[in-house]
């Protein structure tokens, strides 16, 4: 099995904005004041098209799809936690946390990627659990370690744990289930999404271990990781709080690994933590202040996966 891949597919805004309904427990979003939603919007779109310009540009294949207006889904840009792709040919749908986020699914976008000589064999749904206010929010919620058959998982009010194990039996995974927390007004909260506090790259991690607050739990995730030979690279709270966790590692030509983040990510983070990062693979990074500040997320919330295979 493939860690990374070369396909991405990103949904382009039209009414983002920050969404009321998520900013209940992603204690990341913020409230830009004056700017008008038309601006943020438009912001939005300038820092999307940059981004996607850059990862064209090293030769990676991204798969642009333009959000409708109706129905209205402010949170579109970030299509990784309703859908996952893989190499059998099977894809993932997932019960979302947020009502409005829910019609961010889209059947037309399966249809558009079989046009694109992509092989789709089966859909596995999860979102019936909705009705039961259970939550699992794709590779936003799960990390991913395709290669050795493991899912990270941080329990959150979006990531049940059941769910979660459901989910690994269905697609043959180790579950790693642990607990990750950031202080929010003094207080230690959950982190609504795995994918901001580690990223999973095919000879490296990079993670926030201080996030995981039981030390029993925090040397299990550790030694999970190690066990795979994979580099740890540790990053702070602080640099989590500039996304420095949400990142993803893709190929673009002749298959040359880069390790995508945001510029305030790649900002935060040391030079010796780039020095780890690049013995591994590139760095690139594009502005997304307004989609970080809006959205909560960042750059690897943008992307989804692309592993089906090909059409013969």
């Amino acid at each position: 099995m493939r860690q990374t891949t070369n396909t991405i597919l990103m949904i382009r805004p039209v009414a983002f904005r920050m969404n009321e309904q998520t900013a209940v427990n992603n204690y990341y979003q913020k409230v830009l004041d004056n700017l008008l939603p038309a601006t943020v919007n438009a912001k939005a779109q300038e820092e999307f098209d940059a981004f996607v310009e850059k990862l064209k540009n090293v030769g990676v294949n991204v798969i642009v799809v333009e959000d409708t207006v109706n129905p209205d889904t402010p949170d579109s840009i970030f299509p990784n936690n309703w859908i996952s792709f893989h190499e059998n040919g099977d894809v993932a749908l997932y019960p979302m946390f947020a009502e409005n986020r829910r019609l961010e699914r889209r059947e037309d976008i399966l249809d558009l990627l079989e046009e694109k000589g992509f092989q789709i064999e089966n859909i596995v749904d999860y979102t019936s659990a909705e009705e039961d206010n259970i939550f699992l929010e794709g590779t936003g919620s799960l990390l991913l370690d395709r290669e050795n058959g493991k899912a990270y998982c941080a329990l959150s009010p979006r990531a049940d744990e059941e769910l979660m194990i459901e989910f690994c039996e269905d697609f043959e995974l180790n579950p790693v289930i642990f607990e990750a927390f950031q202080t929010v007004n003094g207080e230690r909260k959950h982190i609504y999404h795995t994918n901001v506090m580690m990223c999973l790259g095919e000879t490296f991690a990079v993670i926030c271990a201080d996030c995981i607050d039981d030390s029993k739990e925090r040397k299990m995730v550790l030694d999970c990781l190690k066990s795979d030979g994979k580099e740890i690279i540790l990053i702070t709270e602080d640099q989590v709080n500039n996304f420095a966790g949400n990142m993803l590692q893709v190929r673009g030509a002749d298959d040359k690994r880069y390790l995508i983040m945001s510029a305030s990510a790649h900002q935060s983070l040391t030079k010796d933590q780039i020095a780890k990062i690049e013995k591994h693979c590139e760095i690139l990074s594009s502005s997304l202040d307004t989609i970080e500040a809006c959205g909560g997320g960042s750059a690897r919330c943008m992307m989804a996966e692309v592993f089906l295979p090909e059409a013969e």
